[in-house]
């Protein structure tokens, strides 16, 4: 069903109108004037305007122009007499839906109403499908399967179905983002705005205008009225990613917001009321920035009624091969028919790499890998250099000092066989679900497994045994 303004100085057409939209299930606004009118639009966006072109104050064409400016999205159709179609048709060519001329049967505009809601529908499904078919396996989705992704899981399952604000926490690349798109996605709000802001990329001058909006002339540079992004995000989910940024002055009208769903825009004392969930991230300690005084701790207490804890890549080690599989899928160039294989040395950096960048990390590495290979097998040199660099300038080199060097083809089987093992043991000893995970072919790992000393024969519906722990 349509959110409907519906704008006529008659009030002996406007009322049986509003009647018999309401009737057909629709929500009705309604305004005498086409200044009441603008008022109205200021104040929430609408699905369809209906309007007379003829109107006191503000006349109709003005207020359609003023609907396109604000709200592209809305709908207009003008009600208009024989002699203004001419003014109708040149709406039409602006973006007008469409027009009716007075005087016209009800049923015409319900028709009208019907295939617009019919319409927005169906791009809505459009729009869905699209995500679930190209950004939403990529930018909506943790990859793996551990026990810490797991837990986070389930923990958005929980709070989706809610409104609560949530906080999310982790170093910088574990994923926050995705997390509170998966929460929105997963939510009533799923059709309604996900609005960003990164707290810590703007000016501390430009923050609060940025959120709430401002009027024209409110400050230096403020030419034109514009609407923040509490305003853009109404009905839907905000996510404030580092919100430990957030300046004092900022933080106080963000308190208000949570407390009493409005706001006012630099330069009015009037206020805005929105419905906006709220989420919000930081790879900041909160609980010291409190003791120091640099961020609020009722608006802690606010923010987070719910938090969840994104783990670092080095806790999930176990996950490393399913995002490896995951980016090199994602970042493959169009018209590939192989997937590469890494190389045995590129398998050891990795493995003993402590991503301080987390996944974001890995994935870059993995497309600065892929666009380096040109589809050929991943070597080592493909890799980042801070990643090379820290193998062989650290752990490689310390290795090489406190023990005896073997021959680089031993110490590449070894490794291969205990990156084998590790990947059984995240498979639950299910070798065919291994060698998925691992891109080869179940004899390939079978063999491969026969070849070394750690693992037992075991019937494909038991878990994996070991004779050594492989971590």
């Amino acid at each position: 069903m349509l959110d409907i303004l519906l704008i006529d100085d008659e009030l002996e057409i406007r009322e049986p109108l509003e009647e018999m939209i309401r009737d057909a299930g629709h929500t009705v606004f309604t305004a005498a004037d086409g200044a009441a009118g603008l008022e109205q639009v200021q104040r929430r966006v609408f699905d369809v305007v209906i309007s007379d072109v003829r109107l006191p104050q503000v006349d109709g064409m003005t207020v359609f122009r003023d609907v396109r400016k604000r709200s592209p999205s809305t709908d207009v159709i003008l009600m208009t007499a024989f002699a203004e179609v001419g003014e109708a048709v040149a709406a039409l060519k602006e973006g007008a839906y469409d027009y009716l001329v007075k005087p016209f049967d009800i049923d015409e505009l319900l028709v009208q109403l019907r295939r617009i809601d019919e319409n927005r529908a169906l791009r809505r499904e459009l729009e869905k499908m699209k995500g679930e078919l190209s950004g939403r396996n990529t930018r909506s989705m943790l990859i793996g399967e551990s026990p810490p992704i797991r837990r986070v899981v389930e923990m958005v399952k929980m709070v989706a179905s809610s409104d609560v604000p949530v906080l999310i926490t982790g170093e910088t690349g574990t994923g926050k983002e995705v997390v509170a798109r998966m929460i929105h996605e997963q939510s009533a709000r799923r059709d309604k705005p996900f609005v960003i802001v990164n707290c810590g990329a703007l000016a501390e001058n430009l923050i609060e205008a940025e959120l709430f909006g401002h009027e024209r002339g409110a400050f230096t540079g403020a030419v034109k009225k514009r609407e923040g992004r509490f305003k853009a995000a109404d009905g839907g989910t905000l996510f404030l990613d580092e919100v430990a940024e957030l300046p004092q002055a900022a933080q106080a009208k963000l308190l208000r917001v949570l407390q009493e769903g409005t706001f006012e825009p630099i330069g009015t004392n009037t206020p805005v009321k929105v419905d906006v969930r709220i989420l919000s991230a930081t790879h900041r300690n909160l609980a010291e920035r409190i003791k120091t005084n640099s961020f609020r701790e009722d608006l802690f207490y606010r923010i987070n009624v719910i938090q969840i804890h994104l783990p670092a890549l080095r806790e999930r080690p176990g996950d490393l091969p399913l995002l490896l599989r995951h980016f090199i899928q994602r970042f493959l160039p169009a018209g590939s028919t192989t997937v590469p294989n890494l190389s045995p040395a590129v398998w050891a950096t990795l493995a003993q790499y402590t991503f301080p960048g987390n996944v974001r990390e890995l994935s870059h590495a993995v497309e600065h890998a892929l666009v380096l290979s040109g589809g050929r097998e991943i070597e080592l040199h493909h890799l980042p250099q801070s990643m090379t660099h820290a193998a062989t300038g650290a752990t490689l080199i310390e290795d090489a000092t406190l023990a005896t060097v073997r021959p680089l083809q031993v110490a590449l089987r070894e490794f291969e066989q205990q990156y084998l093992m590790r990947v059984l043991k995240v498979a639950d000893g299910k070798r065919m679900r291994a060698a998925e995970m691992l891109g080869i072919s179940r004899k390939t790992l079978w063999e491969k497994l026969r070849n070394g000393t750690h693992v037992v024969e075991h019937r494909e519906d038991e878990p994996t045994t070991f004779a050594a722990d492989m971590g």
